[in-house]
């Protein structure tokens, strides 16, 4: 996993409450259990005027200019804006495969859905929590300054919006530790790795029988 400590990136502001997994990505797109190659259909129902399939070039599709991650000023948009309850739905890891995919690795909400809030550590992005008046400040500046880019700091826990006053957030430490080192649940397993055949090794002396091969036994 991507380690994360800071960034300075474009914010795009998805002003709409309650966004669910299968806005973000749609089902007919979850056909594959690798990370990559979702970022073409993040949004697809909303980004694009036609009806998406699977394996379709998305090159050649229409987009709908009124979308903001279609709009020049946002390209590049690395940090999204979005209100309360943002994740909801079915946990489909699926839909922060597709936020990373696409580029995102911050994600400012009044407030997200438990399972994909857990998802996103896991897959490298860093979910921030703000109270709602603090999140309407940020869309309010989105709005006036569209394009503008925003400093995100993990190790100080800040965000500070261009020309502007720094914004602390709450982030669990544990999580903290393992973006900032870009350690995920299968690297911190691999750490206890000796650990583990020790273990193995010693049960194959105590309880030998869990380990006969049956292949030799069966008529």
């Amino acid at each position: 996993m991507e380690r994360f400590t800071c960034l300075d990136a474009v914010a795009v502001p998805l002003d709409r409450p309650n966004i669910d997994t299968d806005a973000i990505i749609p089902k007919q797109f979850m056909k594959s259990i690798f990370r990559t190659g979702f970022g073409d259909n993040l949004f697809d129902e909303w980004r694009y005027l036609d009806r998406g399939t699977l394996g379709q070039d998305a090159s050649k599709r229409p987009r709908n200019p009124d979308f903001p991650l279609n709009q020049p000023c946002y390209a590049g948009a690395r940090i999204l804006l979005a209100r309360e309850n943002f994740g909801c739905g079915s946990s489909r890891e699926h839909a922060p495969w597709a936020l990373r995919d696409f580029g995102m690795r911050v994600l400012i909400a009044p407030s997200f859905a438990d399972i994909f809030y857990d998802n996103c550590f896991k897959n490298g992005i860093l979910p921030i929590i703000l109270p709602s008046d603090v999140v309407d400040g940020l869309f309010t500046l989105a709005q006036k300054q569209p394009g503008i880019t925003l400093h995100v700091d993990l190790p100080s826990q800040q965000i500070t919006p261009h020309s502007g006053r720094p914004i602390a957030f709450e982030v669990d430490a544990d999580r903290k530790t393992r973006l900032l080192h870009g350690l995920d649940d299968i690297i911190l397993t691999l750490r206890k790795a000796e650990t583990i055949r020790s273990y193995e090794a010693r049960r194959r002396l105590t309880e030998p029988w869990l380990f006969v091969d049956l292949a030799g036994l069966l008529p």
